[in-house]
């Protein structure tokens, strides 16, 4: 176990999101979505067979979810597996410094005044690894030091660990707490809820029971996996049958306060940097996601006249001018290379078509 609590040490110092134990191989570290060796010796056996007794896992089990803490007191979600007959072990550590808004670079004047609606649907989405989870938690964080809210959270795992301020905090863990995030979320309702955090809409139940808990006058922050505004819009949308889709649009339509959809790029001169795209739902619209118009939604959002509505085109050309990241980087992240080049050099779109 001395060896394994000197990794989880070393996991926590270069702030790793996950460490990857197996026997006979070097151990891992999971650093800015890079693996990095954690060690110069393989894991033995012993070590791994020890490590299972302190989760509190038979010797004979295939699988199993628990938790760990290490000599120093900081706690780990982990997933004991095998891999090949041999034993293995995911560790991801849980989080309690929370950063800021500010520090992680998204709208912060955006965020925070959607956060202080009474009720509704905020979405976070992005591909893995994009932050979701911690934009989510920065916005919780501006909760908890400015309102007194209670505050339910479902998450696969837990990703950070909230201190009361002002608010109270529930959380809860998809397989250790609750049996899935559709069943979690619908229990969170005779909890007394006024702030839901759902860590991930997967299906139709729990998307369903989001717009429901919105419209019963409670805040919901969910993510979605989707790549911008508009393939979120159309995935959410995807998870209901042709018979549904009208009902749920209707509620959709009414309760969406807004999308903020993220993505994290190499930042100059290391780090990462997050750029986003985002809409607000308003007036228009609402009639456009009522009527699945998904594409004049888009449209509103690259003419740029609105600054709650920013394309991520938008947002890689302010990060170049901020010197947050580079033009060479920026062009390959942008989607249309070209339309970026015209933007950065104060060339819009309809001045061309003029």
């Amino acid at each position: 176990m001395e060896f394994i609590d000197q990794l989880c040490q070393l996991a926590t110092k270069h702030g790793a999101s996950d460490l990857f134990l197996h026997v006979g191989r070097i151990p891992q570290l999971r650093i800015q979505n890079e693996l990095v060796p954690a060690a110069e010796m393989p894991l033995p056996e012993a070590d791994l067979v020890a490590f299972w007794q302190r989760c509190g896992a038979s010797l004979d089990a295939l699988d199993f979810d628990g938790s760990h803490v290490d000599s120093t007191g900081h706690r780990f979600r982990v997933n004991l597996f095998r891999s090949l007959l041999q034993r293995g072990a995911a560790l991801r550590p849980i989080k309690t410094a929370v950063p800021s808004l500010k520090d992680l670079g998204a709208p912060v004047d955006l965020l925070t005044s959607w956060v202080q609606r009474p009720s509704g649907l905020i979405l976070v989405t992005g591909p893995t690894g994009a932050g979701k989870s911690t934009t989510l938690a920065s916005c919780l964080d501006w909760v908890n030091h400015h309102q007194r809210r209670h505050v339910v959270t479902i998450e696969d795992p837990i990703e950070y660990l909230f201190e009361p301020a002002l608010c109270l905090f529930t959380q809860r863990e998809v397989g250790i707490d609750t049996p899935s995030f559709a069943e979690g979320l619908r229990r969170s309702l005779r909890q007394s809820p006024d702030v839901i955090l759902l860590g991930e809409i997967r299906d139709g139940p729990s998307a369903i029971t989001a717009l429901q808990a919105a419209e019963t006058g409670h805040l919901v922050l969910a993510t979605l996996h989707s790549s911008n505004v508009l393939d979120s819009l159309e995935r959410l949308s995807r998870l209901f049958e042709l018979r549904e889709r009208e009902g749920v649009l209707q509620v959709l339509s009414q309760q969406l306060i807004g999308i903020l959809c993220q993505r994290l790029v190499n930042a100059a001169p290391d780090g990462r940097a997050l750029i986003v795209e985002h809409f607000e739902n308003h007036a228009v619209t609402r009639k456009w996601i009522l009527e699945g118009k998904f594409r004049e939604l888009a449209d509103l959002i690259s003419r740029g006249d609105n600054p709650l509505n920013v394309t991520f085109l938008k947002s890689l050309a302010a990060a170049v001018r901020a010197e947050r990241i580079s033009e060479k980087i920026a062009m390959q992240e942008a989607s249309n290379p070209h339309e970026l080049q015209r933007e950065l050099r104060g060339i819009s779109a309809s001045s061309i078509s003029a």
